[in-house]
């Protein structure tokens, strides 16, 4: 029980490390509605906010008009990444459980699917890639697909700080982001 609960701990402060990296880019590139839009807004707020309990609430408003903006569009990729940036962010400041199990489930799904619907999306494969990176194997981390992914969003959009940190971040990385540059 106690090596469950040190593994869940390590995810969800991973994840913290995983949107801390990822969510600083520019959102309002990938395809999706306004309430996406303004869930991913609401993400980024909440991550500059101090006082918990404002940040709860703009985490669960932000959760909310994603989840709306994916049950009305399921091909919102906007709406998929809202997720992933509020599920994750709200994560991070709930009790370990059972129930962060899932939600790190439901993270890696929303991902996923907005990957699915933009797969040449810089951001999104800096995303998935240095979740990838940051989660244990035990979790679904897997360290050569996560320097593919950031190897690719360098080649979609090169010079992508967030990849080329993540890169630079893990063994390997620097070697990586000189041979995408040549």
């Amino acid at each position: 029980m106690r090596l469950r609960t040190t593994s869940l701990l390590v995810a969800v402060l991973l994840l913290e490390h995983v949107l801390e990296h990822v969510v600083s880019a520019r959102a309002d590139t990938l395809p999706g509605s306004f309430r996406a839009q303004e869930a991913i807004v609401l993400c980024h707020s909440a991550a500059g906010e101090a006082d918990r309990a404002t940040k709860v609430s703009l985490l669960d408003r932000g959760l909310a008009l994603a989840e709306a903006s994916v049950a009305t569009d399921d091909a919102d990729a906007a709406g998929h990444f809202a997720v992933f940036c509020n599920l994750g962010r709200r994560l991070q400041l709930g009790p370990l459980g059972w129930g962060s199990l899932m939600g790190i489930s439901r993270v890696r799904r929303a991902i996923d699917r907005a990957l699915a619907l933009v797969p040449d999306s810089a951001q999104l494969l800096t995303a998935k890639g240095v979740m990838l990176l940051e989660l244990p194997r035990l979790l679904g981390g897997d360290t050569a697909e996560g320097q593919r992914l950031l190897r690719r969003a360098l080649e979609v959009a090169p010079g992508f700080a967030d990849a080329e940190e993540a890169l630079a971040a893990h063994a390997g990385g620097a070697r990586s982001v000189a041979s995408v540059r040549r």
